[in-house]
């Protein structure tokens, strides 16, 4: 059966893009543990971990959990704050929000690239986050990047360490659970830290990057 946030996300999609195999099995899982609120509008919103108990075992030192995230069909409306007022057809055509990285408005997005190549790529909000790049290659790639553990992915300095690792006195417990189910679902280890996926980070004040989602977005808006 197919999922609400599925359906949902296909709804939004550019034509010719279609959701990956491996985000439909997540959403499975996402919906199977009700780890979702429904807005009065009727979207849906998924976690990684229940809410109601992230928000009670968060202290000043600590907190459960792993990785936040939201996923929600954000879709192609509002690519053109980022693209600095462009609305055109190529943008709507090659990018689609699904998902929510940062607290301070951050967001994940299916790219497809000059190859006609599925990428998920980060989209900084500039008022927090500068990081925008290619996070993964591959939506597998992108699962095992939110399994390692770190508070939120929009923060790129923590990339080459563990989670926790980086002299922040807040500790990030793992998901445990979502942990087991990735490993058990494709049949692989989660990487020990980011770099181990995300190639060539890179964020909007930098001059130059091998990264191809950092050269494509930096040409458009020349």
């Amino acid at each position: 059966m197919k999922t609400k946030l599925t359906d949902q996300l296909e709804r939004v999609l550019p034509k010719g893009m279609s959701v990956p195999y491996e985000l439909t099995l997540l959403y499975q899982w996402i919906e199977d543990r009700k780890l979702y609120v429904d807005t009065k509008n009727g979207d849906r919103i998924g976690f990684l971990y229940p809410e109601k108990k992230l928000k009670e075992s968060w202290t000043e030192t600590e907190r459960e959990g792993g990785t936040q995230i939201e996923f929600a069909a954000g879709g192609t409306d509002n690519l053109k704050y980022w693209f600095g007022g462009e609305d055109t057809k190529e943008l709507k055509s090659r990018l689609c929000v699904f998902a929510q990285s940062g607290a301070e408005g951050s967001e994940c997005a299916l790219w497809l690239n000059d190859n006609n190549e599925l990428k998920i790529v980060h989209m900084g909000s500039g008022s927090g986050s500068l990081l925008s790049c290619v996070l993964a290659d591959n939506m597998i790639d992108f699962i095992r990047l939110l399994a390692i553990g770190y508070d939120e992915l929009c923060w790129d300095e923590n990339f080459p360490y563990p989670p926790n690792q980086n002299n922040d006195p807040f500790i990030v417990k793992p998901n445990k659970e979502f942990q087991q189910w990735v490993k058990k679902t494709f049949n692989m280890t989660i990487p020990t830290t980011a770099l181990e996926i995300v190639k060539h980070p890179a964020t909007m004040d930098d001059e130059s990057s091998d990264d191809e989602f950092f050269n494509w977005y930096q040409n458009f808006l020349k």
